[in-house]
């Protein structure tokens, strides 16, 4: 099954929530993706007590031209064929690296 959602990079591992068609908790305005602050809550690692941006966090988007793969610059390429696996993407993504202060985290320093 090919689909969009959000994903963490917590301590190396990749920690990956497709979008569920029907699924509403932590669901973005649009309705069409979640969002990282609203579904944190239900996601988040037992005995974490860090906040949805503390971790780098990343998006896939599925578009006609093709999947694109937004995340923090802090993750590394070595990750995209867990990303892909993980939405089951079967074409290379598109990748952005988006160093916006949407997708800063710790390793930025000011979040």
């Amino acid at each position: 099954m090919i689909a969009s959602g959000v994903f963490w990079l917590i301590n190396y591992e990749l920690l990956a929530i497709p979008f569920v068609v029907g699924a509403t908790e932590g669901l973005a305005k649009s309705g069409s993706n979640y969002n990282h602050r609203l579904l944190w809550e239900s996601v988040r690692p037992a005995g974490c007590s860090e906040a949805f941006d503390y971790y780098p966090r990343g998006r896939v988007e599925l578009r006609p031209k093709g999947a694109v793969i937004f995340m923090s610059p802090h993750i590394g390429e070595e990750f995209v064929p867990k990303i892909m696996e993980c939405f089951g993407l079967s074409s290379p993504p598109r990748i952005h690296y988006d160093g916006s202060r949407h997708y800063r985290c710790h390793l930025d320093g000011e979040r």
